[in-house]
């Protein structure tokens, strides 16, 4: 077994083997998450689903994991992160297994609901073994490849998703969506425990029950009318449900302040330039989803583009993401400060430009190139301000910032999709719903700028104050 703490002087092959297990059991939660969405239309038609039953076999599963990230980030102090990793991972694969076995749309939601509770499991415990495992440029070079994986598993999806549509693979049709993350699973168990660091907490920790029942009653509340109230026209129970959840988060923050053994330690957010900077990612990564979201509807129903070239469309993207991701801790110290306020805008202008040379001509590929614009100007937003942040907060505080990082976005996806999605089916047509959407998305961004401004600034003054105490 490996040192509980990832040495920095230890072997690369050592501590890459460590990230690269990780990253497996991430991959196949990323990937999983889009390419249901793309094969959506095969699985209609394989099991004769109705729409109702496909949008509660997408919808379901982001409902589960928004509700029980915070609580399963948190499982992970009280079993050890790599006891909950392992747990997440053969949860998920044996539903991955039972969704390709599905014999109807039932059985199907039942098991894609099963697989997003190993999801919820598995993917907080990733990243709180890369904070409380590995430090300064270390944690950052990890950090960079982490979200590397998190948008090369949505692009991947993306185009397995489309392959799945089109070829069918061993007379299975759609099942191999599913069955795919078996073997891949499978491999990840077997290594695993001979390769993760163990994770036990310096302090005795348990889980507040309560404390979870709170949390789980508000999430269902904020989440289930965001995530059904559009389809059903708005209707006065989603409010009413909406309000309910906004009060019961703010018991559950009030609540929090004082437990003696919080679900979410409160405190991993109180050091500077935290709470701007996951507000900034968050917006980010929510304007992400939408973006993708509306593009890939236009290239489809509007352009028509089959799944499979409006998958392949995305993957420029994902090597703008990527690549930036992986080298922007090489950059010089001033221009790694600049990225989370450029970025934002980057990625606005570059969505803006490729949205408007392709909202009304499928053939102008010249749109590609920039969607490698923003998506490297999305990395720029996103990965230099997520390891400022996480730099900022002590390992002890692990799960809450993992917890942080899985819930917010999800969140701003299912706000997003909600409000900017009905945009884009409101509009008379696929492209003008196209350009409204990229609009709004390029004013949350400016938005998101001001955050990362305003948690730059402050990290600035915590490190003047942090020198004038060592001083």
């Amino acid at each position: 077994m490996l040192a509980d703490v990832i040495d920095l002087a230890a072997p690369t092959t050592r501590r890459g083997l460590v990230l690269a297990v990780l990253l497996a059991g991430q991959v196949m939660v990323s990937l999983d998450g889009s390419i249901v969405s793309v094969a959506a239309q095969t699985i209609r038609a394989g099991l004769h689903a109705d729409d109702a039953e496909i949008q509660l076999l997408v919808s379901s599963y982001l409902l589960t994991t928004g509700v029980l990230f915070v609580t399963c980030a948190r499982i992970g102090d009280v079993l050890g992160y790599r006891r909950a990793f392992l747990i997440g991972l053969g949860w998920f694969t044996g539903a991955s297994l039972l969704c390709g076995l599905a014999l109807d749309p039932t059985m199907l939601v039942l098991a894609r609901i099963a697989q997003a509770i190993g999801a919820a499991l598995l993917m907080p415990q990733v990243f709180s073994l890369i904070h409380r495992h590995w430090e300064g440029a270390g944690r950052s070079r990890a950090i960079g490849v982490y979200s590397t994986v998190l948008a090369l598993g949505v692009a991947l999806g993306q185009v397995a998703g489309g392959l799945l549509a089109e070829v069918d693979l061993f007379g299975l049709s759609w099942r191999p969506v599913f069955l795919i993350n078996v073997p891949i699973g499978v491999l990840v168990l077997v290594l695993a425990p001979r390769v993760l660091p163990s994770s036990r907490t310096e302090a005795r920790t348990r889980l507040d029950l309560f404390g979870v029942m709170l949390l789980t009653a508000a999430m269902v509340a904020v989440t289930l009318p965001l995530i059904f109230g559009r389809d059903h026209g708005w209707p006065a129970w989603s409010w009413l449900v909406l309000a309910c959840g906004a009060v019961l988060l703010g018991v559950f923050v009030r609540y929090e302040s004082t437990a003696r053994h919080p679900v979410f330690d409160l405190a991993a957010l109180k050091p500077k330039g935290v709470k701007p900077g996951l507000a900034a990612c968050c917006v980010v990564m929510g304007c992400y989803t939408v973006f993708v979201l509306a593009l890939t509807l236009h290239l489809q129903s509007g352009l028509g583009y089959t799944p499979l070239q409006a998958g392949l469309a995305f993957v420029p993207y994902a090597v703008g993401f990527g690549a930036l991701s992986l080298s922007w801790n090489h950059c010089p110290p001033r221009l790694r400060r600049a990225m989370p306020i450029a970025g934002p805008l980057v990625f606005a202008a570059g969505a803006a430009s490729a949205v408007l040379l392709v909202r009304d001509d499928g053939r102008a590929w010249g749109f590609l190139p920039l969607l490698l614009i923003a998506g490297a100007g999305h990395a720029a937003a996103y990965s230099p301000l997520i390891a400022r942040v996480t730099s900022a907060v002590e390992p002890r505080f692990a799960s809450a910032i993992s917890a942080a990082n899985a819930t917010g976005p999800v969140l701003a996806e299912v706000i997003g999709v909600a409000g900017l999605g009905g945009l884009y089916f409101a509009a008379s047509s696929s492209a003008d719903g196209l350009l409204l959407v990229v609009v709004a998305v390029a004013v949350l961004l400016v938005v998101a700028t001001a955050c990362a401004a305003a948690s730059t600034r402050q990290f600035g003054l915590r490190h003047t104050e942090m020198c004038l105490a060592e001083s």
